[in-house]
């Protein structure tokens, strides 16, 4: 009973955390519940399952504030997801430390592209010439320069795929330099496709019979309200602070994740 509100308490911090920056956290839900001696397969699926509930719970309340755009979302889930089938085929062709330190690096970088001061652009420009696509969303206009952002979008599902993870550290920032969108709307865009993501992960995990209802159901009533709650606190805070709150996050798992690297290797803590 202690461990089940140990771990809650810290679950709780991550999927606010993790929601006001648009970011899934299942890395860090995972960990947690490996350290509280949840067995792997269980703590995958609880981790997915309540990854999930914490994503559909912000994006209720980012859809009731008209910061969810559908049509990026369903441009960078479908371009992402192929993409990220083959960075998973090839990814064999790398040592399990080059992925950690490849996972690493991309963590770095998209930390500090998001703090990329991003200009404002003119909306009249750009209007009628091929490659670019004009949609609304929450009454505000957007231009996505089609001929950055797939590419970027391809390079950054087949990075994901490579390394296993869902690329929710990497969405924020493509959606916010590849394509235009407000800090708010790239947020509240991602948590849609995280809780996609999240559902197959679990669905998958499930069906070899890896559910543990005891661990999973009162953990997923704990990220609804994180989820709730880092929505809500996302909407109220400052653009230029939520970059910089995911900033910092990234830089901290990267840096997890090289001496999680290091010390699989033996390089360090033997």
């Amino acid at each position: 009973m202690t461990s089940l509100i140990v771990v809650s308490f810290l679950i709780f911090i991550v999927a606010v955390a993790m929601t006001m920056v648009g970011k899934g956290g299942g890395n860090f839900y995972v960990v947690i519940l490996a350290l509280a001696s949840v067995p792997m397969y269980q703590a995958a699926t609880t981790g997915q399952f309540i990854l999930f509930t914490a994503s559909i719970a912000a994006m209720i309340v980012f859809q009731k504030n008209k910061v969810v755009s559908w049509p990026l979302a369903i441009l960078i889930g479908v371009s992402t997801s192929l993409s990220a089938l083959g960075g998973g085929y090839f990814s064999h062709l790398f040592s399990g430390f080059t992925l950690k330190l490849i996972f690493a690096g991309m963590l770095v970088l998209a930390g500090a592209v998001i703090l990329v001061p991003v200009p404002e652009k003119v909306l009249a420009m750009d209007k009628r010439r091929i490659g670019y696509w004009r949609f609304k969303t929450g009454g505000e206009t957007h231009i996505v320069n089609l001929w950055i952002a797939l590419p970027v979008t391809v390079l950054t599902g087949f990075g994901s795929g490579m390394v296993g993870v869902s690329g929710g550290s990497f969405l924020v920032p493509l959606m916010v330099l590849a394509c235009g969108v407000s800090m708010h709307t790239a947020v509240g865009t991602a948590s849609t496709l995280i809780a996609a993501t999240a559902l197959m992960g679990f669905s998958g995990h499930a069906l070899r019979g890896d559910f543990n209802p005891s661990w999973a159901i009162p953990l997923a009533f704990i990220t609804v309200a994180g989820g709730i709650i880092g929505g809500k606190f996302s909407l109220k805070t400052k653009p230029r602070n939520l970059k910089r709150l995911f900033a910092y996050t990234n830089w901290l798992a990267a840096i997890f994740m090289v001496v999680n690297a290091l010390h699989t290797k033996g390089l360090i803590f033997h």
